[in-house]
């Protein structure tokens, strides 16, 4: 079976989350594949500056939190397993340039970004996130 690792981040600003839409509907956090010779924050790095528009000069990896999911999606017919790490990041930027893989972004508190975003796996990563701010 063929296995991808990505990474991501839910980026924050003040009290608002970043969610990203993706093309085909789904809303979520900045992720992509870890490509080969990369660690997991340099991919990050990549990936917020590639589909987000935020250079790594605005962003900020919050100590003490990184958390994993997984699963299994369907790609040309096989099963892929995919594991994603995701780090809190703070950015000291709000100005957004989407990608061609996006079709628009919003900057969100909590219980707006809890609801719109469309997969379980990354609401469970938002309330972890959320609660280790809080904590803080």
């Amino acid at each position: 079976m063929a296995m991808e690792r990505s990474a991501g981040g839910v980026i924050f600003h003040g009290g608002l989350y970043l969610l990203l839409k993706y093309g085909w509907g789904h809303w979520g956090f900045v992720k992509g594949n870890i490509e080969k010779g990369e660690t997991e924050e340099e991919a990050f790095f990549r990936e917020a500056e590639e589909e987000a528009g935020l250079p790594r000069n605005t962003l900020k990896i919050i100590d003490g939190f990184k958390e994993k999911i997984s699963y299994f999606y369907k790609k040309e017919g096989k099963t892929i397993f995919k594991e994603v790490i995701y780090f809190l990041v703070e950015s000291f930027s709000m100005d957004v340039r989407l990608s061609y893989e996006h079709t628009d972004y919003a900057w969100l508190k909590y219980e707006d970004a809890i609801n719109k975003i469309t997969y379980d796996g990354d609401k469970k990563i938002l309330m972890k996130a959320n609660q280790f701010l809080n904590e803080k």
